[in-house]
């Protein structure tokens, strides 16, 4: 596929589905391919290592959050590079360019404003908004992936919408001079809310353009998305003077793990969107909320309040009734169990 048609191919009807890759089959071999929610449980475990990752960040107060953004592109970039080479992959594959490098550019915006709300807003209430992603995921696989977007998906979105105004509370629905309140009774500025959103708006394309990179080794992604944000990252760090070295001790070992867990989360990540559709991924990466309120109250000391308890629980019931639909949507049509599912399947 020539590069001029790239982006054509990708905005218009979905050609058949490629075979899987020999890789991706060995994979689903060995981790079980007859379990129908591998790819949630990928995404879930990619949660885990994406929130610790959110717990350094506010807890390094003296180190710039786009400069810990560059370290986490170096940690995702240095370990990719000796598998693609020894797997021999292409390093920039033609035809897939394009996407590659919008995949590099809304996966890094999307990361450095999440950073920047993670340290200026409550973890959780953070984590609430970033990971709500499900709400334009479903509207935009529509779209350019021709995934089904049912009645189903219109009610755990409006679900999850919902609970993202609680978390916000912002003042045209609840009243207030346009800060708001955090869990220890301080204000917050406007902005870190406004860039958590905005996160979100980065991250529901990074979703849809990973979905459409589904055949390429993790490799291919990974060494791009690290090379490319880390020269992004390091550009934009040098043009607002955040480039210094942290401190010896403790800051440069936290820095060091977070790293690692980014480049854990990352493999993960991409390969749960590499064997599930990315819909179901987006909403079960939601359980980085549960994370985030448990390390909120384990690190930090900040007990959540109850509007934040309320928006946390409707989005993460969003994340159940998904996993109970695609379970039960993989049992045979005559079985019982399925009929008690019904209502959720709306069959």
């Amino acid at each position: 596929m020539s590069e001029n048609l790239e982006l054509q191919q990708f905005q218009e009807s979905a050609p058949p589905p490629d075979p899987a890759p020999r890789w991706l089959e060995r994979l689903q071999r060995r981790l079980g391919a007859n379990c129908p929610y591998l790819g949630i449980l990928l995404a879930t475990l990619s949660s885990l290592f994406f929130s610790l990752c959110s717990v350094i960040v506010k807890g390094l107060v003296d180190v710039n959050p786009m400069e810990l953004a560059s370290f986490r592109f170096v940690g995702v970039l240095l370990p990719a590079l000796p598998i693609l080479i020894y797997t021999r992959q292409p390093v920039f594959p033609e035809g897939k360019r394009v996407i590659l490098l919008l995949r590099c550019f809304m996966g890094t915006t999307g990361l450095m404003l999440s950073f920047y709300a993670f340290r200026h807003m409550p973890l959780a209430d953070a984590s609430v908004i970033i990971f709500s992603t499900p709400v334009f995921v479903a509207i935009f696989a529509r779209a350019f992936l021709k995934e089904p977007c049912t009645l189903f998906n219109v009610l755990t979105i409006n679900l999850t919408l919902v609970g993202v105004v609680l978390i916000t509370r912002p003042p045209f629905f609840f009243g207030g001079s346009g800060e708001s309140e955090d869990v220890s009774g301080k204000t917050y500025d406007i902005w870190g809310p406004v860039a958590a959103i905005s996160s979100t708006l980065f991250g529901a394309n990074v979703y849809i353009l990973l979905r459409a990179l589904k055949n390429l080794h993790f490799s291919v992604i990974m060494t791009n998305f690290g090379t490319i944000a880390l020269v992004y990252t390091l550009i934009v760090c040098g043009a607002i003077g955040a480039v210094c070295w942290p401190s010896c001790g403790r800051d440069r070992w936290l820095v060091v793990v977070l790293g690692v867990f980014s480049f854990l989360g990352q493999i993960l990540l991409t390969l749960s969107l590499q064997i599930e559709q990315a819909g179901p991924v987006a909403i079960a990466r939601c359980a980085d909320i549960v994370f985030a309120f448990v390390w909120q109250m384990l690190f930090f000391g900040e007990t959540p309040t109850a509007y934040s308890l309320v928006g946390a629980v409707m989005v993460m019931g969003s994340v159940v009734l998904t996993a109970l639909k695609k379970w039960a949507g993989t049992l045979p049509r005559e079985s019982s169990l399925r009929k008690r599912f019904r209502l959720i399947l709306l069959e």
